[in-house]
C-alpha cells in the first residue's frame, strides 16, 4: 500500500457509448443555439491562428451558461424522441444493479476492508468486517453527505496500520474536490478533523497510526483556477489535532535537496517496519519520478534529511521499500520495463542491481509484502502476476482465468498479496495470491446473476500504413453475422502512456444483444505494447494515435464485422484527441463519432485547470515543437467548412476539473456551423457530475443509453427511429 505512483489529469472511467440520427428527425425539431462568433486571431511562430469562440472560455460571459444550457437542452430533446433509448437504459440499469463491483480491498490489524457498489445502490461505499469470514457493515457511505440533488462520492480511502482508523476523501457532484476526514472503525464515528483541498489521496499513515501524511493544495485555490495545481505541498496531520497546527514538511524551495518545479507534486510514504521513508516528485503528468529517501525519524521530527535516489532521467515510475531495501521499476534501456534493487541507507541508482530484466511480458507495477515482492504484468495482451522473493527467484502465480490483473494490494506485516481479476466476458472477482505461485478467489465480489455464456471475444493484430502491428480487441454476441451488417462501437484512448486493458460491464450486455459490436483499439500513444509504444504516439508522434484508430476502422469493413454506414468511433477525456481528429481527417468512414469529456482544443489546453500539468505530455505553444504537436491535435482548429460531417454527440460535466467545458462548447459550435451533411451535432451536460469519477450508477446507466441509442438511431436500427 506503500508503493509511490503517478496519477495523471486527463484520464476517466470507461464510458459506454454508440450512436447517430437521420436527417429527416434531424431538420424536424427545433434547432440548438447557434454560438456568438467573436474572432481572436494569433500569429505563433509563424502561423496564424484564428479562435471564433474564445469568448467562451470565460465562463462569466453572459452568453456563455445560455449557450451551454441551451445545447444540453437541445440534445436531452432529441435523445428522448429516440424510440427504444428508455427500454434500453431500463435494460442497462437492471444489469448494472445485479452486479456488486469491488473497487479495492485492504487487510489491516484484525480487519479486511471493502469498497464496494451493493446490488441496486448508485455509489461506492466502504464496507469492514472482522476477518474474511466475519459479519459485514457499512462504514462510509457518502449518501450520508448528499444535499439536496447533489450527490457525494467516495474519492479515496486508506486504513491505518493497526486498522483503528480510516481516512477517506469524499467530493460532491463529482468535482473530485475531496475533503479528509476520518472514521474509527470500531465504532463508525467520525472525528473531527477536516482537511480541505486534499484532492491527491489517499493518506499515508505513520506505522504507530497516529498522523498521516497528505498532498494539499495551495490555499486561496479554487476549482477552475489556471494555478490550481501549482506549488501543492505535503502536510503532517496528527489525529485530533486541528488542521491549521498542521507542519508542512514537503514543497517547493523548501529544501534544497529536492528541487522541484510549480507543477511538481511531492508525495511522502511511510512503511510499517521500515526505519525509513519515501518522497517521490512527479513533475506534471510524466510518470518518471524524482524519488528521495530519509530516516523516518528525522521526517517525523521535523528536519528530514533527505538523500536523492534517482531523478526524472532515470526514468522510474514506481518505487517501494522491503527489508530496507528499496526497488525500483524503469524503463531506462528496457520499454518493457526492468527492476532494479538498491539499499535505503546507501542508495545508488548508478550500481543498482537488476533483479528482474526486461523480458516479452510488459512489468506494469510493483507491491512489497512480508514475503517479498508483487508484480504485476501484461504478455500479449493478457495480465500476469509474479512474485520475486528476497533471494532473487521469480515465480509466476496460477490465475483462475486468463484477464486483467489490477489493484495490487500488500501489507508489509503480512504475506502475500490481493487484486483483482476480470476480462471482457468474465466478472470481476477478488483473489489473494501467494509466493508458492497459488490463487485463491475470495468471495469478496459477490457472483452476479448474469449469464455471460452468450459472449465472446477475440484479440487480433492490425498492420497500420506504417507496418506498425496495432492490437484490436473485438468483443460480440455469439453468432453475430460477419456480413458488414452489424454496428461496431470502436473505442481508444492512447495517451499518457495508459492501457485500455479488457474490463467486464453487465451494461455492455444489453447493447451487444442487440447486435453491437464493440472494438477497442490499442493505438501508439497508449502502454500496450511498452514504452516505445507509447512514445510512438506522443507530441510529434501523435498523429500515429488516430490514424492507428483509422487503420483499425478500416480493417473491420475490409473483415466485414462492419461497414462505413455503420461505423461509430468514440474517444474520452485524453481520447478525444483522438476521435476528434479522426472525425476531421477521415469523416467518410464514419456514421458517429462520440467525444466524452473529450479534449479537442489542444491550443488552448494549457490555459485551463489541469492544463499546466499536462503541458509534459501535450506540449506547450510557447515552445516550437509543442506548437506543432498541439497544432496537430487541435481538432477545433480542422474542421471545415462545407464537409459532410458524420452524427456527432460531445459530452460534458458542469464541475469537471480535468476538461474544461468550453472545450465541448467550442467543438460543437464549430461542427454546427461547419458540417453540410445535416446530420446532427448535439452537446449532453451533466449538471451534476464532473468527469465521471464519482458520477452516479444511473447517471453513466442514463449516458450509455443515450449515446447507444444515438448511434442505433444513425446506423439505421428501425427499433431507435424517433417519434
Amino acid at each position: 500500500m506503500t508503493t509511490l505512483n503517478r496519477r495523471n489529469l486527463l484520464v476517466s472511467a470507461s464510458a459506454l457509448g454508440l450512436c447517430s440520427l437521420g436527417r429527416s428527425a434531424w431538420g424536424q425539431a427545433s434547432g440548438p443555439p447557434v454560438a456568438s462568433i467573436r474572432r481572436v486571431t494569433e500569429t505563433i511562430f509563424g502561423t496564424t491562428v484564428i479562435d471564433p469562440y474564445r469568448w467562451m472560455e470565460n465562463s462569466q460571459d453572459p452568453e456563455w451558461k445560455p449557450y451551454l444550457m441551451g445545447q444540453n437542452a437541445y440534445a436531452r430533446r432529441v435523445l428522448a424522441s429516440l424510440h427504444g433509448r428508455d427500454e434500453l437504459a431500463r435494460r442497462i440499469h437492471r444489469n448494472t444493479g445485479l452486479i456488486e463491483p469491488v473497487s479495492t480491498v485492504q487487510l489491516a490489524g484484525p480487519y479486511i476492508f471493502i469498497e464496494r457498489r451493493p446490488e441496486g445502490a448508485d455509489t461506492f461505499k466502504l464496507y469492514v468486517r472482522n476477518g474474511i469470514n466475519g459479519a459485514e457493515r457499512l462504514l462510509v457511505d457518502p449518501d450520508d453527505e448528499a444535499t439536496g440533488s447533489t450527490h457525494f462520492a467516495l474519492d479515496y480511502w486508506k486504513a491505518s496500520p493497526d486498522g483503528s482508523l480510516v481516512g477517506f476523501g469524499t467530493s460532491p457532484a463529482g468535482s473530485e474536490n475531496s475533503v479528509l476526514q476520518f472514521v474509527e472503525t470500531a465504532t463508525g464515528k467520525r472525528l473531527l478533523d477536516r482537511l480541505d483541498r486534499a484532492l491527491f489521496g489517499p493518506v499515508s499513515w505513520l506505522p504507530d497510526s497516529s498522523a498521516v501524511f497528505i498532498n494539499r493544495m495551495r490555499a486561496g485555490t479554487k476549482p477552475g483556477d489556471i494555478d490550481r495545481y501549482l506549488d501543492s505541498a505535503v502536510w503532517l496531520h496528527r489525529i485530533g489535532t486541528d488542521p491549521a497546527s498542521d507542519a508542512r514538511v514537503l514543497a517547493r524551495e523548501m529544501d534544497p535537496v529536492v528541487p522541484m518545479q510549480d507543477i511538481g507534486t511531492p508525495m511522502i510514504a511511510a512503511r510499517a517496519g521500515e526505519s525509513f521513508m519515501l518522497a517521490t516528485v512527479e513533475n506534471g503528468t510524466e510518470f518518471e519520478l524524482d524519488v528521495y529517501v530519509a530516516p523516518a525519524h528525522s521526517v517525523v521530527e521535523g528536519s528530514p534529511h533527505w538523500t536523492s535516489v534517482c531523478k526524472v532521467a532515470d526514468k522510474v515510475t514506481m518505487v517501494t521499500m522491503l527489508h530496507g531495501e528499496l526497488y525500483l521499476l524503469s524503463h531506462q534501456n528496457a520499454s518493457h520495463f526492468k527492476i532494479l534493487r538498491t539499499s535505503a541507507a546507501r542508495p545508488s541508482i548508478a550500481t543498482a542491481e537488476v533483479v528482474v530484466r526486461e523480458g516479452n511480458r510488459i512489468l506494469k507495477a510493483i507491491a512489497a509484502a512480508r514475503d517479498g515482492l508483487f508484480i504485476t504484468a501484461t504478455n500479449a495482451g493478457l495480465g500476469e502476476l509474479l512474485h520475486l522473493s528476497t533471494d532473487g527467484k521469480t515465480r509466476r502465480l496460477t490465475l483462475p482465468f486468463e484477464g486483467t490483473v489490477s489493484d495490487l494490494r500488500t501489507d508489509p506485516l503480512r504475506d502475500g498479496c490481493w487484486f483483482l481479476l476480470e476480462s471482457w466476458v468474465r466478472p470481476r472477482v477478488v483473489c489473494f495470491g501467494k509466493a508458492d505461485g497459488s490463487v485463491v478467489v475470495t468471495g469478496l465480489a459477490p457472483k452476479p446473476a448474469i449469464d455471460t455464456a452468450p459472449y465472446g471475444s477475440r484479440e487480433v493484430m492490425v498492420t497500420a500504413r506504417d507496418g506498425a502491428r496495432v492490437p484490436l480487441s473485438i468483443v460480440y454476441r455469439k453468432g453475430v453475422r460477419r456480413d458488414a451488417s452489424a454496428p461496431v462501437f470502436l473505442t481508444a484512448y492512447g495517451s499518457y502512456g495508459l492501457t485500455e486493458d479488457p474490463y467486464f460491464s453487465s451494461g455492455l450486455l444489453p447493447v451487444l444483444d442487440l447486435g453491437v459490436v464493440l472494438a477497442v483499439a490499442h493505438v501508439r500513444g497508449g502502454g500496450e505494447l511498452g514504452q516505445e509504444w507509447y512514445e510512438a504516439g506522443k507530441l510529434l508522434t501523435k498523429p500515429n494515435t488516430w490514424r492507428d484508430c483509422i487503420d483499425c476502422a478500416e480493417y473491420l469493413i475490409a473483415e466485414k464485422w462492419t461497414s462505413k454506414g455503420k461505423l461509430a468511433v468514440s474517444g474520452t477525456s485524453g481520447g478525444g484527441i483522438m476521435v476528434g481528429r479522426f472525425l476531421t481527417e477521415r469523416p467518410d468512414l464514419l456514421a458517429v463519432a462520440i467525444i466524452s469529456v473529450g479534449a479537442t482544443n489542444a491550443l488552448r489546453f494549457e490555459f485551463e485547470e489541469s492544463g499546466p500539468l499536462n503541458i509534459p505530455e501535450f506540449g506547450s505553444i510557447k515552445d516550437p515543437v509543442g506548437f506543432k504537436a498541439l497544432m496537430e491535435m487541435d481538432a477545433v482548429s480542422h474542421v471545415e467548412d462545407g464537409v459532410a460531417y458524420p452524427a456527432v454527440l460531445l459530452t460534458t460535466g458542469l464541475t469537471d476539473p480535468r476538461v474544461a467545458n468550453w472545450e465541448a462548447g467550442k467543438m460543437t459550435a464549430r461542427l454546427q456551423a461547419a458540417t453540410s451533411s445535416r446530420r446532427p451535432v448535439i452537446l449532453r451536460v451533466e449538471t451534476d457530475a464532473g468527469h465521471g469519477m464519482g458520477s452516479t450508477r444511473k447517471q453513466k446507466d442514463d449516458e450509455s443509453a443515450d449515446l447507444c441509442a444515438f448511434i442505433l438511431w444513425q446506423t439505421g436500427d428501425h427499433r431507435f427511429q424517433p417519434s
